[in-house]
């Protein structure tokens, strides 16, 4: 009688049988979810990351699920090391077709602040990996995929490359720009059947986010949510496996939000709309506002 996971892999397996992928920072969080879904479905995964114990743990689970992978510890902000990364994925696996640029400077996002608090170290450092990185890695790729006939790249991006803020400065500009850099290369390699698009995440709970917000900023977080629960990594995972695959196979260009709600709706939803059905009768939604963080 057939496992669980092996239930689950005879369901979905297939779209990406006979396809090699790339998918950096994937040695946890969202990364990984990509990477496992991917090799759920027959892909061939290089899991690269900047920390090499964590790549080489994802690696371990795809393994156990009789998927097949290879571990790279790499930092993309470094060309030389994105070279050889693309370099040794050929090698062991053949032509790359399908890259998720996953990989992003969060460590720095605690000292990114508003434009005059500023260290431009960080703004240089956040350019360098999530935006010079990516670029990187899409360059490497998209020769291997012109000469194959093809290939499909996702970017990693976010809601706040698509709205302001109070801080976070630099990573906001980063994957506002990352928006583009996917229009760019849709436009420009289409014709070489490449597509590209990026993905925006929302509060996606991963188990780095988790450690970083108290149960107030959740809640706050929360509010201004459609939708009565976070996001999971696994969430994004199924988006960029449907984007890679075939079954995407006219949508390029494109920036596709995944957040529960959370920029679909006028400012005001947080301090009213959604609270209605929590709070007892007749009690105004300023007065329920004010009883939350």
């Amino acid at each position: 009688m057939p496992t669980e996971t092996n239930a689950i892999q005879e369901d979905t397996m297939g779209r990406f049988e006979g396809k090699v992928a790339v998918v950096t920072g994937a040695g946890a969080g969202i990364g990984k979810a990509c990477a496992l879904a991917i090799a759920r479905e027959g892909g061939r995964v290089v899991v690269a990351d900047i920390d090499g114990s964590a790549a080489t743990a994802c690696t371990a689970q795809i393994a156990a699920e009789a998927g097949h992978s290879l571990a790279l510890a790499i930092d993309i902000a470094e060309a030389q090391a994105v070279a050889a990364l693309f370099d040794i994925a050929e090698r062991h696996f053949s032509a790359v077709d399908l890259l998720v640029n996953n990989a992003g400077a969060m460590h720095l996002t605690p000292r990114d602040r508003a434009i005059l608090d500023l260290d431009l170290a960080v703004w240089d450092q956040t350019m360098a990996t999530n935006l010079r990185g990516t670029l990187l890695c899409c360059r490497q790729a998209i020769p291997g995929m012109i000469a194959r006939g093809g290939g499909a790249i996702v970017n990693m991006s976010s809601c706040q490359g698509l709205s302001g803020d109070t801080a976070l400065t630099s990573y906001a500009a980063s994957k506002a720009a990352m928006n583009m850099l996917s229009a760019s290369l849709a436009t420009q390699y289409g014709h070489a059947q490449i597509r590209c698009n990026a993905v925006a995440p929302g509060l996606i709970m991963t188990e780095r986010l988790l450690a970083k917000l108290d149960e107030c900023m959740q809640r706050h977080l929360r509010r201004h949510q459609l939708l009565p629960r976070v996001g999971r990594p696994e969430d994004v995972a199924a988006l960029v496996a449907f984007l890679l695959s075939e079954d995407a196979a006219f949508i390029t260009g494109q920036v596709v939000c995944i957040d529960g709600g959370m920029l679909a709706h006028v400012p005001t939803y947080a301090d009213g709309g959604n609270s209605r059905a929590a709070r007892p009768s007749g009690e105004t939604a300023e007065a329920a506002a004010l009883q939350r963080c």
